[in-house]
């Protein structure tokens, strides 16, 4: 990908799209991943490796909720990426990763993942820029060995604002229902948002050799929601698995 500047594509939908129309449309799609999913997991063909990032509060929890709730956990797993043990970190940054990546016949996402590495220890200074480029290449090879060993990968980055964090944010603090989410932490990040867009920005332009990003606008839970299911229904589609023939010896 070219070098983008983050601040010049929306963080919030079309003007006049409708809402309850587009949730409704959503529906019908997370209902089509379920139907393909038993195809999925049937014909064992390949895998699908969903990775969702983006700042805190940008609907990365909702959107595994809201998008992939619904499928069977036969063929699903979900791995969110905290601070590494003691024991990931005596290894290096790609062991913990590789070990939860999907089987043939297998779903699963990353609430964050790999990309971790060269944003949040970038960002710190944990590390330095000749690392942060070193990293770059790892995981370009990395993401290039699974797709040439059958797994497809799509990576979304939700694109939520300033304002609208502050408000989700915010609503932490107040909701019963959200207080649970609250980190202060959250808020020590939020004042390193500039040095988190440039380190995005570069992420986008260097790891995208096996597999494309895509930035979805994230202001609106349902239209980010919509975007992310309409991009696993096509992808899944685009497969054209179909069931397996009855293996029988007699």
């Amino acid at each position: 990908m070219s070098k983008i500047n983050l601040k010049k594509i929306n963080t919030d939908g079309p003007k006049g799209l409708d809402k309850d129309a587009t949730k409704a449309k959503t529906k019908i799609l997370v209902d089509e991943i379920c139907a393909l999913q038993d195809t999925f997991i049937a014909a064992q063909k390949t895998s699908l490796l969903v990775i969702l990032q983006g700042m805190d509060a940008s609907g990365k929890d909702g959107v595994t909720k809201n998008v992939f709730s619904k499928l069977s956990p036969i063929g699903l797993q979900v791995h969110s990426f905290k601070k590494p043990t003691d024991k990931e970190m005596a290894h290096d940054f790609l062991w913990r990763v590789h070990q939860v990546v999907p089987a043939k016949g297998e779903i699963t996402i990353f609430n964050r993942s790999h990309y971790e590495d060269v944003l949040i220890q970038r960002v710190h200074k944990w590390i330095d820029m000749k690392t942060v480029k070193q990293r770059f290449d790892a995981i370009n090879h990395f993401e290039t060995l699974l797709e040439q060993t059958g797994t497809k990968i799509l990576k979304f980055y939700m694109h939520v604002s300033p304002e609208v964090q502050l408000e989700r944010l915010e609503e932490r603090k107040i909701n019963p229902e959200k207080m649970w989410k609250h980190k202060d932490q959250d808020w020590e990040e939020r004042k390193l948002w500039k040095e988190y867009m440039k380190a995005y920005e570069d992420v986008f332009q260097h790891c995208d050799k096996a597999a494309a990003w895509h930035i979805i606008p994230a202001d609106q839970n349902w239209y980010k929601e919509y975007l992310v299911a309409e991009k696993v229904r096509d992808t899944l589609k685009q497969m054209k698995l179909t069931y397996p023939p009855l293996e029988t010896n007699q």
